[in-house]
């Protein structure tokens, strides 16, 4: 089970940091990634990091203003978000999937999901 939070209504050029925390025993085996829906749009890739965490990937619009890391000792994933735009408003969601690159989970929908937890970002 994955539990998304840190969602809120911020100003553009705002950050914020959501977390994920997930239930269970094998967290560290999991490639996780981060997803996001504005309205009246598809689903689409943010970020993702491998099981150890040495490798991540990110979505063009994202890049260089966005973190994605995990702590496997916590069961928990976070996305760092800085320098927000009003593009980036948004229901953001965690996922997961065992035995996948990060490639992988870029371009493919995993397995399991979280709730979602919304991002308003206004200018």
């Amino acid at each position: 089970q994955l539990q998304a939070s840190g969602g809120g209504s911020v100003q553009a050029g705002d950050s914020l940091r959501l977390s994920c925390a997930a239930s269970g025993r094998t967290f560290s085996s999991y490639t996780m990634a981060w997803f996001r829906q504005a309205p009246g749009k598809e689903r689409e890739f943010v970020a993702t990091i491998s099981s150890s965490g040495s490798t991540t990937r990110y979505a063009d619009p994202v890049k260089g203003r966005f973190t994605i890391s995990r702590d496997n000792a916590k069961n928990t994933v976070y996305l760092q978000m800085n320098d927000l735009k009003p593009e980036d408003t948004a229901v953001y969601y965690c996922a997961a999937a065992r035995y996948t690159t990060t490639q992988a989970m870029s371009i493919t929908d995993p397995p399991y999901w979280g709730q979602g937890t919304l991002v308003t970002v206004s200018s």
